[in-house]
């Protein structure tokens, strides 16, 4: 998928981290959106998670499948992870490590939760790392609506050295294997850069992850 005159090239960012411009279709785009509105009127709903210093994050965020809060995993579902969208996060792998890869053709990607943030006005995100999980398998990254820089890091520290990379709805980003623990983070997002055809003001993030967790109820 092109923008304007010159296309936006697939490219590996570090080993284990691809970045596939243009993944989503359009129509697909307004699945996914209309998804998020529909997650947000359930059991839990979007909000600012609040940090264990006192501090509020920016975006808005919601779960589905196993609930998150900082810096933990609970045991407990709030809105279940549907299957269609664990099925999209095997494709988004296949598409980025191959159908021989990891969790690739064998359909191994078991996501047992998904993290759905909201980038409003002035909403970004500081360096971190995913390190909540017990498994090592890939997370899976899907963005909508407004362009964004997404800052790839090391695995050391929050600091240099990092590459940022511009990710447009419909992006795919995935990273695993050797960068699978690396900071990352949304230090600026572009307002009104959406295509308006999609109906999202601001913009919305998805990341699909593997626990490595005991399922909730599980004895």
């Amino acid at each position: 998928m092109s923008e304007g005159l010159f296309p936006r090239e697939r490219a590996t960012v570090a080993p284990g981290a691809v970045h596939v411009p243009g993944w989503l279709s359009p129509a697909r785009q307004r699945e996914l959106v209309d998804a998020c509105r529909e997650w947000g009127r359930g059991p839990v709903p979007y909000r600012r998670t609040v940090l264990p210093g006192g501090g509020v994050m920016s975006v808005s965020s919601l779960c589905l499948g196993r609930q998150w809060e900082p810096y933990r995993y609970l045991d407990s579902v709030g809105v279940e992870l549907p299957g269609w969208l664990a099925a999209l996060g095997r494709e988004a792998l296949v598409e980025a490590y191959g159908a021989d890869g990891e969790g690739g053709e064998h359909g191994d990607f078991a996501p047992d939760t998904a993290l759905v943030n909201f980038y409003g006005p002035g909403a970004k995100m500081g360096m971190h790392q995913d390190k909540e999980e017990r498994s090592g398998a890939p997370v899976v990254s899907l963005s909508l609506g407004d362009r964004c820089v997404f800052r790839f890091g090391n695995a050391e520290n929050r600091g240099r050295p990092y590459r940022d990379v511009d990710l447009a709805s419909g992006d795919l980003f995935v990273f695993g294997r050797a960068s699978r623990w690396v900071h990352h983070g949304v230090p600026t997002v572009y307002p009104g850069t959406a295509d308006p055809a999609l109906g999202l003001v601001g913009r919305l993030n998805i990341t699909l992850r593997e626990t490595g967790l005991t399922p909730p109820g599980t004895p």
